[in-house]
């Protein structure tokens, strides 16, 4: 049997022990000894096998299947240009402390910088994720420490080998566990806990753990997965006579606060700011805060804070809320107010993520999903399809650009429960509520208006499709019971008018407010 054979052989083995599942590849030459041995595994029934043509789909994907089984996942690319598209995904992973297994095939080191085809340095192609360049086999489990990992094999010819071996007999699985730490003490009197939307990498039960042992309000930029949270705070917190009123003596910040401007100024108004998250020991090693810590606390003692000015606050933002007519905030509420339960919803990056924290309401019942370690808008379709796979039913909501952004993978489409409700706007809305909405030009340079309709490119990949214009055709497309892939588009006013709506609830709210607890 050939070196390479043998290498691939040594690979797929270590990482099925140590309980790697989920293999997803993308065609190619310089791969074909791992797709050969990888579905040799997957006729015996060892692993899970899915492919997909595009690599930056594929990496995306296997995001998505990691962020909803907590467990690595390897994707697995041909070498030259193939590896460069996974880097998105890639740093997506690094951001957001992801398990990732990337795993790029590669011609020997001697081809390398000789001029030989398809054949680039990919040592290092993913910056801070280190490379591990394999010529020939290694432990793989200890380089498995919970965050990405890149793995260059290096296959030399002959690729491919007929003779057969048992090199799958005798396999024993012991998955690895992968625990956060969650230990030490922590002294307190009264605040605020704010909890970033990717809870720093903790599981929702263990962050719900703590807050019951701090006794704070709590503001959540995922308020859907925290049944106690304040809700709608981006909203009254963008008020300075607001902020100020409700500043409190310290802040516990959980993870990264990425979307509301509002609630990062309020952060600043406390004596004492504590941050908890892994990722200042790495990545982040820059972050400031008068308090760092890399792990959650497991003993806690505090002074339980007033939350009766937070509740009366919260009814005053409610009561205006009720009067939003159709729109984009309208439809977040609703589809996450009529979610089933024991679902998954993926979150598309930009407006859609933001009209979620500031207007649906807390509830409980559907895990909550996004790339927010860089909050791009590439591969968002992908990454629903690899989290619905984990789920008997799920839904995402995205923009239609970010939609566009990532419209290739209908072409390898998911065969999971996965309903996607795309706003069209006709554009990236996002920009409509940022200072560069009053530059020149500004519908060519950030508005980029697709005028296309969504249902034919949809219904182009063979995919179900519907249009919705209005509440009650939003609220029966929903009620439908979600069988395969199925998209819904839903056609909202336009950016302009948005962004005018948005300032409208928020001033609303704000006057509301501020009458209310007498601050006007």
């Amino acid at each position: 049997m050939n070196s390479s054979t043998k290498l691939a052989h040594s690979v797929i083995r270590d990482l099925i022990e140590v309980g790697v599942s989920n293999f997803v590849i993308s065609p190619g030459s310089r791969n074909a000894p791992l797709l050969i041995a990888l579905n040799e595994a997957s006729e015996k029934q060892l692993i899970d096998l899915h492919v997909k043509i595009d690599e930056r789909g594929a990496a995306f994907f296997a995001l998505g299947i990691a962020k909803a089984s907590n467990n690595y996942v390897a994707v697995i690319c041909t070498s030259g240009t193939a590896a460069a598209n996974f880097h998105p995904a890639a740093l997506e992973a690094l951001h957001s402390n992801s398990k990732l297994l990337i795993i790029t095939a590669d011609r020997p080191e001697r081809l390398r910088k000789t001029g030989s085809n398809q054949t680039t340095n990919q040592v290092g192609i993913y910056s801070l994720i280190k490379t591990h360049d394999l010529a020939t086999t290694i432990q793989i489990k200890p380089l498995l420490n919970g965050g990405p990992v890149h793995l260059n094999v290096q296959f030399d010819e002959p690729l491919l080998s007929n003779v057969k071996d048992s090199w799958l007999s005798g396999i024993k699985v012991t998955p690895a566990e992968y625990k956060n730490n969650v230990t030490g003490k922590l002294e307190v009197t009264t605040g605020v806990l704010v909890i970033g939307h990717d809870r720093a990498g903790y599981e929702v039960s263990e962050v719900n753990e703590f807050a019951s042992k701090l006794n704070w309000p709590v503001i959540a930029e995922d308020p859907i997965s925290f049944p106690q949270a304040i809700a709608h705070t981006p909203l009254f917190l963008s008020d300075e006579k607001i902020r100020e009123k409700l500043a409190p003596e310290s802040i516990i910040v959980i993870g990264r606060t990425t979307l509301s401007r509002s609630t990062n100024n309020f952060i600043q108004l406390a004596n004492k700011v504590i941050v908890i998250d892994p990722r200042i020991s790495s990545i982040d090693d820059k972050r400031q805060a008068d308090l760092l810590l890399t792990n959650l606390p497991s003993e806690v003692t505090s002074s339980s804070s007033d939350t009766k000015i937070w509740q009366k606050i919260l009814e005053l933002a409610v009561s205006q809320i009720k009067e939003i007519k159709w729109s984009e905030q309208l439809a977040a509420i609703t589809i996450c107010k009529l979610l089933p339960n024991d679902s998954a919803l993926f979150v598309g990056s930009s407006r859609s993520v933001r009209d979620i924290e500031a207007f649906a309401a807390p509830r409980s019942g559907v895990d909550v999903f996004a790339n927010r370690g860089l909050a791009g808008i590439d591969g968002n379709i992908s990454t629903a399809f690899g989290i619905a796979t984990k789920y008997k039913s799920s839904s995402a909501i995205m923009g239609d650009l970010t939609f566009l952004h990532d419209i290739s993978a209908l072409a390898n489409k998911s065969e999971e429960n996965l309903r996607i409700y795309v706003i069209d706007n006709n554009g990236g809305g996002i920009f409509s509520t940022l200072p560069q909405a009053e530059v020149e030009n500004f519908d060519q340079l950030f508005g980029t208006p697709h005028n296309l309709d969504l249902t034919k490119v949809v219904a182009g990949f063979g995919v179900s499709v519907s249009k919705v214009s209005d509440l009650k055709q939003l609220q029966a497309a929903i009620s439908k019971p979600i069988k395969g892939l199925d998209v819904v588009v839903v056609e909202v006013p336009s950016r302009e008018s948005n962004a005018e709506g948005l300032k409208e609830i928020t001033q609303r709210v704000s006057r509301a407010v501020r009458i209310g607890i007498n601050l006007a």
